[in-house]
């Protein structure tokens, strides 16, 4: 159990006690922080002050245990992570995902009246993720990057699967038309899955417009050998990065007939466009649910350490970041640390990002077993 948690302890209370923590981390100014717990109470509504001994007031999957807060730590070298916080505004509506959407929707336009932001790009696609009869597994999020200066860069996450998962390719294909990106769909690697697509909203150098794939059973070379945008990153990076976080062999160890596979929750991808004269994305991310293959969350915290290393990056503060959000020991549970993830965008240096659970409601109990790890044994 999260030692914040006690009595009649709220929801609000915890989340932005976290957020507090982490921006202390990320090296927000008290203006800043104050500014940006204001906001993520406002996005939460009604939730933020529920009870946290009631159970969620949604089943969303935007974390294993229900809690419609996620944190994320973007790392890049020499430099203090950049905080992210990710939020489900309309998870007030129960299981009710139409009204979810519509509350979602509300929220991602008061932004844009506080901020004066468009929602043009969010206008033209609303019909194709948020009909009158919603399907799939969530409706609309959104992300803050946390900015010093107290405006946030905002994303939304839609659902590609609203109009029922067997036109999600339709309905990708569509959004990306109607923004322009008539040749990117066509792009794509194959995957068995949409589940996320994503807008840059407001203050961006160059927004972008994200399409995320699914792929289940994925090897350390289809890690490497999935990128569509130019120039492409090095395919030896992401194998390494893909070895390191699913604790695969490496080297004279390595398996060289693709038989080394994630077998539990599938990793992503995420490729991001942002012009339209090629057709090809410039960006290319690749996420790894690292909770599905570790025991616990210190294995994981060695997994990420060792990518952020590898990377030149500042892993104390990693440290400093889940001691922010949760006082427990990390070998007492599993999925503090959900994502890892490793991101190529053109023009801009490489970077890691950790994404770290709210655990507002329940801490997972450590894994007795992990499915990669005991394959790789077995055949060594």
């Amino acid at each position: 159990m999260n030692g914040l948690r006690s009595g009649e302890a709220l929801l609000g209370d915890l989340a932005t006690g976290q957020l507090t923590r982490l921006c202390h981390v990320a090296g927000l100014s008290e203006a800043d922080t104050a500014a940006y717990t204001g906001v993520l109470i406002e996005s939460l509504g009604a939730t933020a002050g529920r009870p946290l001994a009631l159970p969620p007031p949604s089943r969303t999957f935007l974390s294993d245990d229900h809690s419609p807060v996620e944190f994320s730590l973007a790392f890049l070298p020499g430099q203090s992570p950049d905080l992210r916080v990710l939020v489900e505004p309309g998870c007030s509506s129960g299981d009710d995902l139409a009204e979810n959407g519509r509350a979602g929707l509300r929220s991602i336009h008061a932004m844009a009246d506080r901020w004066g932001f468009s929602t043009d790009q969010l206008d033209r696609i609303e019909d194709l993720f948020l009909p009158p009869s919603l399907e799939g597994p969530m409706a609309l999020w959104c992300a803050l990057e946390l900015r010093p200066g107290g405006v946030p860069g905002v994303k939304v996450y839609l659902n590609p699967s609203a109009n029922g998962a067997d036109r999600a390719a339709e309905t990708v294909r569509e959004a990306l038309a109607r923004l322009g990106h008539r040749q990117a769909f066509d792009s794509l690697p194959r995957a068995e899955g949409f589940p996320f697509f994503a807008l840059d909203l407001g203050d961006w150098d160059a927004p972008r417009v994200k399409v995320y794939l699914k792929h289940p059973g994925m090897s350390p070379t289809e890690a490497g050998s999935l990128p569509r945008m130019t120039p492409a990153p090095g395919r030896e990076g992401l194998e390494e990065f893909f070895r390191t976080v699913g604790d695969f062999p490496a080297g004279d160890l390595a398996d060289d007939e693709g038989t080394d596979r994630l077998t539990g929750r599938p990793a992503l991808t995420c490729h991001s466009f942002t012009e339209t004269a090629t057709g090809l994305p410039s960006g290319y991310t690749l996420h790894v649910p690292v909770r599905d293959y570790v025991r616990h969350d210190g294995e994981a915290r060695e997994r990420a350490a060792a990518v952020l290393r590898s990377n030149a990056m500042d892993s104390a503060a990693l440290d400093r970041a889940l001691a922010a959000v949760s006082p427990r020991p990390l070998g007492d549970g599993v999925g503090l640390i959900a994502y890892l993830a490793l991101v190529h965008q053109r023009g801009r240096p490489r970077r890691v990002t950790v994404y770290v659970s709210s655990e507002a409601y329940q801490t997972r109990p450590p894994l007795e077993t992990v499915p990669t790890r005991d394959r790789v044994r077995a055949r060594l």
